[in-house]
C-alpha cells in the first residue's frame, strides 16, 4: 500500500515536540539521528473508517521543513505495519510486523556520506531487524530542526478523529551525535529533556489520552491510550 500523506481528506495530529532545555530547535547543529521505542501494550478493537489511516509517529523535520518519518501506520483494510516516510510519501515498508506486546527500536539517521537518510527498525523481543537508505536527491539539509512524537489521523469519510486501535508506550526519546569522528555511522544517543504540546488546532478534542509520563533510565516515557484530550492539553 503507497500513502500520500498530504492534501487527502480531513487531517488531524496532536503530540508532542521534543526539545532540549526551553529552546524550539536542538540546541547544537551536530545532531544527525532520532530515536524511540514504542511498545504496542494492548489492542483496543476498534476499527478504523473505510478508506482512512492513521499513525504512530517518529517524524524530524529538516532546516527546510522536510517531514522524515518512521511510523507505525493502521488502516482501514490492515492491522498496522511500519513505514519509511520521505517528504510525504510512504519510500519502504518494513518486514518486521507489529505484535501486541512486543517493543520496537525505531531509528532514522542521516548519513550525507550515503547521500541519504537510514530509517531502522528492530523488535526487541525477536530481535527480528530491517533497515533501508532512501537516497536524496537535489540540494538537502541534513541538518535536524525538532523531533515530533505522537499521533496524526487521515479521516476519509467524517470530520472527526477517530477513536485508536492500539494502547502503546513510547520511551527512550533520544537524539544522536557522531561520537568517532573517523567512523561517520557512529553514533551515541542522549534523552530530550522537554516536551512541548502541539496540534493542527483544528480539533477540540481528541479520543485519546497521553499520560503516564516519566523518566526511564534517563529518557523520557509516556502512554498513548484511550479517552479524551482537549486542547486544554495544549
Amino acid at each position: 500500500m503507497n500513502f500520500h500523506l498530504t492534501g487527502l481528506g480531513v487531517h488531524f495530529w496532536c503530540g508532542y515536540n521534543c526539545l532540549l532545555q526551553k529552546d524550539s530547535q536542538l540546541d547544537t547543529p551536530r545532531a544527525v539521528a532520532v530515536s524511540d521505542v514504542i511498545k504496542i501494550a494492548s489492542d483496543l478493537q476498534n476499527r478504523i473508517p473505510d478508506r482512512s489511516w492513521m499513525l504512530y509517529l517518529l517524524e524530524i523535520f529538516n532546516r527546510q521543513g522536510i517531514p522524515i518519518e518512521l511510523d507505525l501506520i493502521c488502516s482501514f483494510n490492515d492491522d498496522g505495519k511500519f513505514h519509511a516516510i520521505f517528504g510525504g510519501r510512504n519510500r519502504y515498508e518494513f518486514k518486521v510486523r507489529p505484535v501486541v506486546g512486543h517493543s520496537y527500536l525505531r531509528q532514522i539517521v542521516m548519513e550525507p556520506h550515503q547521500g541519504g537518510i537510514r530509517y531502522l527498525l528492530m523488535d526487541e523481543v525477536s530481535g527480528q531487524t530491517d533497515s533501508f537508505l532512501f537516497k536524496v536527491e537535489g540540494q538537502f539539509d541534513y541538518q535536524i530542526s525538532r523531533l515530533f512524537t505522537g499521533l496524526e489521523w487521515h479521516n476519509k469519510t467524517g470530520n472527526l478523529p477517530f477513536s485508536i486501535p492500539y494502547e502503546v508506550e513510547v520511551s527512550n526519546l533520544a537524539y544522536g551525535l557522531h561520537d568517532d569522528p573517523s567512523d561517520p555511522r557512529s553514533v551515541a544517543y542522549l534523552p530530550y529533556n522537554q516536551l512541548t504540546p502541539d496540534s493542527e488546532g483544528l480539533g477540540k478534542e481528541y479520543p485519546v489520552l497521553f499520560g503516564d509520563f516519566g523518566v526511564r533510565n534517563g529518557f523520557i516515557t509516556y502512554r498513548i491510550g484511550p479517552g479524551k484530550q482537549g486542547t486544554a492539553y495544549m
